[in-house]
């Protein structure tokens, strides 16, 4: 079974390398999905936020510029190479109501009772006990505030997963996986379950079906770079990595692919 720490390790190692690819023009679903997930808080001016698993900033920077200059949004990940990004996004952007913090979200100097929304976006998987981790978040709510989750429906990407972890499979049998930590949480009645078990109130949970367009064999290819499966990628030698990278592309030129499935949960929960 996976630790706490070694998932934490893990997590910051895929991320920090996937940075290169992570905001790429064709990997426009992590913007997608994080305005999707602020724009459905309709957070009022001068809101208090805190965004776990922040990335780039995809639903943090939406969310101080809801808030306005009178609100603030701590963003905390895990990987620092991604909060150089929000953070050169903010700069531009010339807010001023943002903070970055490399950490994780069960920090305990996170302040209880504090946040008007909490907020985690494609995130809470990624922690073995996510019941603790769904306590931990909701601790930090207060009163009359809302804890945010967004996680991914089910056919997470496909057909592209599975010419993928087909392609890995080929070289390294040993690093191929049928089970992504989010096929844990990918309905509204599990994620629903999760949360109250975490102790959260008041849950409403949907499922939103959708894709992600992949104009080309490249296109695909960074968003193989820019994600989670640059985890397993970084495990190959080099002759190997360009193997995967030949069969993937070709599978998306002959195959025709022209867009994978993005279904997402969003789920939030309000503290009486």
């Amino acid at each position: 079974m996976t630790t706490p720490d070694e998932a934490k390790a893990k997590a910051a190692t895929t991320y920090n390398a996937a940075a290169d690819f992570y905001d790429d023009p064709a990997n426009s679903f992590w913007a997608r999905f994080g305005r999707e997930t602020i724009a459905r808080l309709k957070l009022p001016q001068g809101a208090r936020v805190l965004d776990v698993c922040s990335g780039s900033g995809a639903s943090a920077i939406p969310a101080a510029q809801a808030v306005g200059p009178g609100g603030s949004v701590l963003a905390v990940d895990l990987a620092q190479n991604l909060l150089a990004l929000a953070r050169a996004k903010a700069e531009a952007l010339r807010l001023k109501n943002i903070e970055f913090r490399n950490g994780d979200l069960l920090d305990p100097a996170i302040p209880a009772s504090h946040f008007d929304a909490v907020v985690c976006v494609f995130g809470i998987f990624f922690v073995p006990d996510m019941q603790a981790a769904v306590r931990a978040l909701w601790r930090a709510v207060r009163p009359g505030g809302r804890l945010v989750i967004t996680t991914w429906g089910p056919n997470f990407f496909e057909p592209g997963s599975a010419a993928f972890w087909n392609s890995i499979r080929a070289e390294r049998p040993d690093l191929h996986k049928s089970f992504n930590p989010w096929d844990r949480i990918s309905d509204p009645q599990s994620v629903r379950a999760l949360l109250e078990s975490g102790g959260a109130e008041r849950v409403a949970a949907v499922a939103v079906a959708g894709m992600h367009p992949i104009p080309s064999p490249e296109a695909w290819w960074a968003a193989v770079l820019g994600s989670g499966y640059r985890g397993t990628l970084e495990q190959l030698d080099a002759a190997a990595k360009e193997r995967v990278r030949a069969a993937n592309v070709s599978f998306v030129r002959e195959s025709g692919l022209r867009a994978v499935e993005a279904n997402v949960v969003y789920a939030v929960a309000t503290k009486a």
